[in-house]
């Protein structure tokens, strides 16, 4: 049986002339399958897909600038203050900060968005599910650099370190330790649990427009709290011996749970409508009073109750008499209202 997970035998490979980093690839292949997911979720809403790939070419660019910035302000003191600055541009051998990707990719998406004039929170919550499920998948490029485990354990799932580096560091602080919690696939689960969580939401059509972005942060950061608390590697720390990410941590999920309940969360029954009117997707809405909203009514030919049956050439005051002489419960003329075709809007 399986005793733990083995380290991988490199973190790297060659093809031809060049030399692939695992890490990179990771993260590339998340970008990719969070393009994909987003141009699938907005073709169905009816908008053009390339959009998102568009989009992608700001975005992706913006968040790897923004992680790498984060990294190093927040390990700068630690790692590039004794003359290695030129490392710090060198994101292959890790170290890229989601939190500064996480803000980075939303202030330079959102300005996209609104300079292309497409509606806002409908890309909000198109991407939403996009941003953890290319989280899931990078972060297994921090299995092939061996960095970033927990403390030690002996649990099935721990996690091997060979890396004659990492493992002096982590031994350093726990003697003759050799397996590891592997945080970096905790947090990829817990990614993959948050991307089928929004899917589901967006599903049941109940929210409002734009929460979905608001849900992922407090979602992400929710689960980031404790990953932190478990791993090991030198971090910057504040109020004594707290870590920086975790500190971080709480006032994001503190941030998008205002965010997420801010002007309310459930959505009118009309956006519901709408929504599942061009969202093939979401359910439709469970309210068929809405003005404008196809009902199904049975036809009326005549053939039940006590309503007189008439062939439409008798005169008002027939008709009038007619139901009078049918019982007492008669109040007053009855008027057919002109049947007109619902407006259903423009579904694109």
């Amino acid at each position: 049986m399986l005793n733990s997970i083995p380290s991988p035998s490199a973190s790297g490979f060659s093809l031809g002339p060049l030399t692939i980093n695992v890490y990179g690839l990771m993260i590339a292949l998340g970008v990719l399958a969070a393009v994909w997911l987003g141009r699938r979720r907005l073709a169905a809403a009816g908008h053009d897909p390339e959009f998102i790939s568009d989009l992608a070419l700001w975005v992706v660019p913006a968040g790897l600038i923004g992680t790498r910035m984060y990294h190093v302000a927040t390990d700068w003191e630690r790692l590039y203050s004794d003359g290695r600055w030129p490392d710090a541009f060198k994101i292959w051998n890790g170290g890229l900060g989601i939190p500064g990707g996480i803000l980075a990719g939303v202030v330079v998406g959102i300005w996209y968005i609104k300079r292309r004039g497409v509606d806002l929170p409908m890309m909000m919550d198109v991407c939403a599910p996009c941003v953890p499920l290319a989280q899931a998948i990078g972060r297994f490029g921090n299995y092939f650099n061996q960095e970033l485990f927990g403390r030690p354990t002996t649990l099935p799932w721990a996690l091997e370190i060979n890396n004659p580096g990492q493992l002096a560091e982590a031994q350093a602080k726990y003697p003759g330790a050799t397996t590891f919690h592997p945080t970096f696939l905790y947090e990829s689960l817990w990614n993959v649990g948050l991307v089928l969580v929004l899917l589901a939401i967006d599903r049941r059509n109940v929210w409002r427009r734009g929460k979905l972005l608001p849900a992922y942060v407090a979602g992400y950061f929710l689960g980031r709290m404790w990953v932190e608390e478990l791993r090991i590697d030198t971090a910057a720390r504040v109020f004594g011996d707290l870590r920086w990410n975790f500190v971080l941590s709480v006032a994001m999920v503190v941030i998008g749970v205002i965010w997420l309940s801010w002007g309310g969360l459930r959505s009118s029954p009309e956006e519901r409508a709408a929504r599942a009117a061009v969202r093939p997707w979401v359910k439709p809405t469970d309210d068929t009073s809405i003005e404008g909203a196809p009902v199904d009514v049975a036809p009326d030919d005549g053939a039940s109750g006590d309503e007189p049956v008439t062939d439409g050439s008798e005169s008002a005051a027939e008709v009038e008499e007619q139901l009078a002489q049918s019982g007492p419960e008669f109040d007053g003329p009855r008027t057919e209202a002109p049947v007109t075709e619902p407006d259903r809007g423009d579904a694109h």
